[in-house]
């Protein structure tokens, strides 16, 4: 038997961030149960944790960083994750959980957790079939079983996954995968109609692992939800937010704390810069500090000014900077810097088309960077 949480992802963001929660929360007697993990990826350090992660003894979570001027150094154990499998191997074995025990699935699968692959194929329904490659389809076989079995089961999503209106845009793929593969219209409109995609922004600087598994974090935690009627979470925390204005949360991340961390790692590859450096090493930098400051003042906070959201963003910008500023967290900008090209693209794209649109500012180093 499963747990009613399915999580699709090992990365050390969700030991650290939902897991730490679901383990917090289920202490209060707050949480709807256990966490099976699933490795969706041949990744021989996802093998590592998983391996690790199996037997449910749990894992450390160290918090380090600053909270209210005070210095926080603690360690915390998660106990939330009950057993982790490979779906490459133990996919049977998942597809049955999905029919029978499954309430809520979370996933983190990466920057490029959403591509498809084209050995994918509507063959992969059949009862003993492989597991899929890519995640949305091994997550369209999951749904089409469950709706055979019971139509009306309902079942709330959490995408993690640094894509804004997450629930959204994986929905509608699932949706057009399911149309590549002809399948009933009726599964489509369980998709559409009994299916919870919740819409959700996550954020916790989590910056190193501990070997085998548990990780390295921040105090600052938020897990912000977009309300929608029916939706199931996984657990109450007081880091989970459910609100109405999902998308002021969203972009004031995107556009300042994430869009920092990519303009670092831009400058990083660029200047050809220290392997080892961290963001709080960066810091120190002076240079490096005033092109960042100065793309956050000339670049970023316009765009939110005239959009009459300048006073929420210097205050979420100060925090931001005080994060930055850390100087217990070593967040090495190397691996910041992977998968940059897709970051950037997400990150200063955006904010270059709304400066144009609503302010018409030039914001040169942004548009240098992208052209790079």
């Amino acid at each position: 038997m499963f747990t009613p949480i399915l999580q699709f992802g090992t990365s050390r963001f969700l030991q650290a961030h939902a897991d730490l929660f679901i383990s917090q929360a289920l202490s209060k007697g707050e949480a709807l149960g256990k966490v099976t993990v699933v490795q969706t990826t041949g990744s021989a350090d996802s093998t590592q944790r998983v391996q690790a992660l199996a037997s449910g003894a749990g894992y450390p979570v160290r918090i380090q960083g600053m909270d209210n001027g005070h210095v926080i150094d603690q360690e915390c154990w998660s106990s939330s994750i009950q057993t982790a499998v490979h779906a490459a191997q133990d996919w049977q074995r998942i597809r049955q959980a999905m029919v029978k025990d499954v309430q809520v699935v979370i996933s983190n699968t990466g920057d490029k957790g959403y591509a498809l692959d084209a050995s994918d194929n509507a063959s992969l329904l059949a009862a003993n079939a492989t597991a899929p490659v890519s995640f949305p389809a091994k997550l369209l076989v999951l749904l089409h079983d469950r709706w055979l079995l019971n139509p009306r089961a309902p079942l709330s999503l959490f995408p993690c996954e640094l894509v804004s209106r997450n629930g959204d845009v994986l929905r509608d793929l699932i949706i057009e995968l399911a149309a590549d593969w002809h399948i009933e219209a009726a599964f489509i409109q369980y998709l559409r109609n009994t299916c919870r995609w919740a819409n959700s922004l996550v954020d916790r600087i989590v910056s190193q692992p501990i070997r085998p598994v548990g990780a390295v974090a921040e105090p600052y935690a938020i897990w912000a939800i977009e309300r929608q009627e029916g939706l199931l979470l996984p657990c109450t925390h007081p880091c989970i937010v459910v609100t109405d204005q999902l998308e002021q949360y969203e972009q004031f991340k995107l556009f300042m704390l994430n869009l920092g961390h990519t303009w670092l790692a831009e400058r990083w590859r660029v200047d050809e810069r220290s392997n080892d450096e961290t963001v709080y090493q960066a810091m120190q930098d002076p240079v490096l500090r005033q092109s960042l400051e100065g793309v956050w003042e000339q670049e970023v906070l316009p765009v939110f000014a005239a959009r009459g959201q300048g006073a929420q963003a210097r205050d979420y910008l100060a925090s931001v900077r005080d994060r930055f500023l850390y100087p217990f967290l070593a967040h090495r900008i190397a691996d910041i810097a992977q998968n940059h090209e897709e970051k950037k693209r997400r990150r200063f794209l955006p904010v270059v088309e709304m400066g144009r649109a609503v302010a018409g500012l030039q914001q040169p180093r942004l548009k240098s960077a992208l052209q790079r």
